[in-house]
């Protein structure tokens, strides 16, 4: 066997089914490119037509298979609309991306309910609620690969933490009792955890220049993080590579999280 057969067999997606929430925008419009030329038919998942439509087509015109769909992933009836709309697209999913989310962060004085009731909903409510609609699926194929994107604040609170860093940390506890209950019968789940990435959900914090280079002089490899570093742990968590790594938290961070 040749090493591009090799790497062909061992990370190829030929054949699977993926859904990428928040796949139009960051770090998700990133995986679900990656996913795509990787070989899987991706459905990317988000609140904003033109994107959703910019991707696509982006990854369409490649020769990728690529679809979208439109939707609100703050309510309880809105995900599980999505989720019947996402799995009419190419079929019921073999790999499921959260990346959706959501950040408001006032200071905890002033975190009013509405806010940690919205936080909640985009960051943990809607990829449960997806988890339960396509993990039995998975679980009853006999493959099936879930991925979580969760954050530094999961782990450690700075910068206002507040509903967002409970919500994180709460995804990666609903990442271990997913795989605890589905890696028997061939289903990984795992978390990828980010360290500051230049994206529009750090809005507030990529407007300042100062505290842009002081996080990049944290990060053991001298810069901040882009959306494309994602690209190849996503694939390789997506792929039969990893089919022995679940209930994992793995930081993506150039080195944030330990200097």
């Amino acid at each position: 066997m040749t090493s591009q057969g090799y790497l062909s067999d061992l990370f190829s997606l030929d054949g699977r089914v993926a859904v990428v929430t928040g796949g139009s925008s960051g770090i998700g419009r990133a995986i679900t490119g990656a996913l795509a030329r990787a070989g899987a038919s991706v459905v990317a998942v988000a609140r904003t037509k033109e994107q959703l439509e910019e991707t696509a087509g982006e990854l369409t015109a490649e020769g990728c298979r690529a679809g979208w769909v439109a939707a609100d992933l703050g309510t309880r009836d809105g995900v599980r609309a999505a989720a019947e709309e996402a799995a009419g697209v190419f079929g019921e999913p073999d790999i499921l991306v959260n990346s959706a989310g959501i950040n408001l962060r006032p200071p905890m004085g002033e975190l009013s309910e509405d806010v940690w009731d919205t936080t909640m909903a985009v960051n943990l409510d809607a990829p449960f609620l997806l988890g339960q609609r396509f993990g039995p699926g998975m679980a009853e194929r006999g493959f099936g690969r879930i991925i979580h994107i969760t954050s530094q604040q999961a782990h450690r609170a700075f910068v206002q933490s507040g509903a967002y860093g409970v919500s994180k940390g709460a995804l990666e506890s609903l990442a271990r009792s997913q795989a605890e209950a589905w890696s028997p019968y061939g289903v990984t789940v795992n978390t990828l955890v980010p360290g500051f990435v230049m994206t529009a959900l750090n809005r507030r914090l990529s407007g300042d220049p100062e505290k842009v280079a002081a996080l990049a002089a944290r990060t053991l490899v001298g810069r901040n993080g882009l959306a494309g570093d994602f690209e190849g742990a996503a694939v390789f968590l997506a792929s039969r590579a990893s089919a022995y790594v679940t209930g994992q938290s793995i930081p993506v961070d150039g080195g944030f999280s330990v200097h």
